[in-house]
């Protein structure tokens, strides 16, 4: 019988789509290897030789490429207009996705987890921020850059998913005002 089981690279893809999905659907304190392990199809000895607590596999998590955030790139539109929606589009589609989810939950369980939560912040928006912050060019300081992500994350936390439209009133009405 050939062994199906999965390794390397499979496996922890699976591991980490499996930490955030059961993320997204509960709170940071029901999270557990045990419930990652059975979703992922895998057993809790493989979760606990690469990773000492969920907060840890969580931040990993996140900052994959394929199952979380990865690495932000200037999407070169060729206008800030154009680079503002496509980030700020991408950004609301996201939490829509488990990983997008999953960071709703940790960003309203802040004041329970604020270590986790600062190192979200750190390996997560302060990137994006900073993309954000340069696009804008001489007018962007740190706090002007943080505008468009929280607009869209409120929006998102208040009504749901976040509209083009939406994304759009944002960049027009906000930000490219407040840059001018």
């Amino acid at each position: 019988m050939p062994d199906t089981r999965r390794r390397g690279d499979d496996l922890v893809r699976a591991i980490y789509s499996s930490a955030l999905a059961e993320l997204a659907e509960s709170s940071f304190e029901e999270l557990s290897f045990e419930k990652i392990a059975l979703r992922a199809r895998t057993g809790k000895a493989a979760l606990y030789r690469r990773w000492s607590t969920t907060a840890d596999l969580v931040l990993d998590a996140l900052t994959d490429p394929a199952a979380g955030f990865g690495e932000t790139r200037p999407p070169r539109t060729g206008s800030l207009r154009g680079d503002l929606m496509v980030l700020l589009g991408g950004f609301a589609w996201i939490l829509d996705e488990p990983h997008g989810r999953a960071l709703v939950q940790l960003i309203t369980q802040r004041q329970r987890h604020p270590a986790l939560f600062e190192r979200v912040r750190e390996l997560v928006f302060r990137p994006r921020q900073e993309l954000i912050q340069e696009l804008l060019g001489k007018a962007g300081t740190a706090r002007l850059a943080a505008v468009g992500p929280r607009l869209v994350l409120v929006a998102h936390i208040e009504s749901g998913p976040v509209s083009e439209a939406e994304v759009e009133a944002i960049v027009d009405e906000v930000l490219l005002p407040l840059v001018g």
